[in-house]
Formats: structure tokens, sequence, C-alpha cells
């Protein structure tokens, strides 16, 4: 199901590495993970304007069906400063009511507030935290994505232990 929607991820610029791994999941074969990459449109050169690139970030997300939130202490200081283009993107899948999968980079399997942008925890956003592992970022995207807009839930929010163990995790 995930890979018919079109996924943002965000990240801190210090986390691209990540972001970079995760597309590299997609690409193998041996790997079942893949998902529609909303970076691949509205691209911005490294020369643009700061009003262009957020221009062009809100363009990607204005097609996105979901996110998915490298979660990291970086993540949480640039989401939460007002003025990066993290902070942005945090800013305009609030305003566009996009359900987040914060993919926690240390492998962490539930809620870890330290990686959570302030505007997410501060409005009481439903959010899904997982580990950063392909399996469960395709269950959560596939899942809990799927059912973000017709659910009541708020605040983060974390799978048991026994999915990761469906899961083969």
């Amino acid at each position: 199901m995930s890979y018919r929607n079109k996924t943002y991820v965000a990240f801190a610029s210090e986390n691209i590495y990540l972001y970079r791994l995760m597309d590299a999941w997609k690409k193998n074969d041996n790997i079942d993970f893949e998902f529609y990459n909303a970076h691949d449109l509205f691209v911005s050169r490294d020369s643009s304007k700061p009003e262009t690139i957020k221009a062009n970030l809100r363009e990607r997300m204005k097609n996105a069906k979901q996110v998915v939130l490298i979660g990291s202490p970086e993540a949480k200081a640039k989401g939460s400063d007002g003025t990066s283009f993290l902070a942005h993107e945090i800013k305009v899948l609030m305003e566009f009511n996009l359900p987040v999968v914060v993919a926690n980079h240390d492998g962490d399997r539930t809620v870890d507030r330290a990686f959570i942008p302030a505007p997410l925890l501060d409005d009481d956003y439903y959010t899904l935290s997982v580990s950063l592992q392909p399996a469960i970022i395709k269950y959560a995207l596939d899942g809990y994505a799927a059912g973000f807009a017709t659910s009541s839930n708020e605040g983060p929010h974390y799978y048991k232990a026994d999915i990761y163990s469906q899961l083969g995790l």
C-alpha cells in the first residue's frame, strides 16, 4: 500500500546519510521496502533562495500522503527552532494534517521525545514512533498512515513488541 502513496521523508541535514540509507533500501531487490518519494518532485538547486526552497518543499508536501520523519536530536532541535527548513516542513505537514511516522535513528522502538520536534509534541499531534528499519516503517505506512485521517488518537504512539516479533524483528 505505501508504495502507492507519495511519501515525504523529513530529516535534519546532519542525517542525510539516513535518508540515503532509506533510498538504498528502496533500490535493493532483497529488501521489501518501497515508497514513492515526494523528494523527486519540485527539485531546488543549492543556489535557490530560501523562499524558493520553502515554496518547493510546500509543493512536495502538497503532493504527499504521508511523512517519515527521521527522528534524532538534530531533528528535534531543527524542527523546533522555527527558522530552519525542517521547522518549515513540520509546520506544513501539520497544516496539511499528514500522518507522521517517526523513524528513530538509534533503533529505539518506543516514543523518544528527544527526537520529536516541539510543535508536534506541543500540539499533541498524532504520530507513530518506530525503529529505523524497513519492515516496521513499511508496516506503519501501510497501517497507521492509512487509518490516520479517521483516527481520534492524539499525541505520540508506538507499536508494542509483538508487532516487531510478527515482522521478524
